[in-house]
């Protein structure tokens, strides 16, 4: 594969009463199932901080791909039943806003 030229971002809150949970699950089943697809080449977990909330905890997950083309069969064939899913699990516990951006440049030190 060559290099990501997009990068899905879903940002995640989750109540803290649930947060260690949910980020077990993102680690041990979520993010491996996404990777399985074979359409990703990486996926980074982050902690968002300095605009916590009382009472949350928020996250976002970098999904790299190498085309758009590969983002659009994810959304198509694997993103509901993935959603669905984690509806399943977290309810409202969980809140996701996703961001997809096509990468410009990259730049390393």
């Amino acid at each position: 594969m060559g290099a990501p030229t997009v990068v899905y971002n879903v940002t995640i809150g989750v109540t803290e009463q649930r947060a260690e949970e949910w980020l077990s699950w993102m680690r041990r089943e979520h993010i491996p199932e996404v990777l399985k697809t074979g359409l990703f080449q990486k996926a980074i977990l982050v902690r968002v901080r300095g605009h916590e909330q009382q009472g949350s905890a928020t996250f976002a997950v970098q999904y790299h791909c190498e085309s758009m083309q590969h983002f659009e069969r994810y959304e198509k064939e694997y993103a509901p039943a993935l959603r669905a899913k984690s509806a399943a699990l977290f309810g409202e516990s969980a809140h996701a806003f996703r961001t997809l951006l096509e990468v410009v440049e990259t730049f390393t030190a």
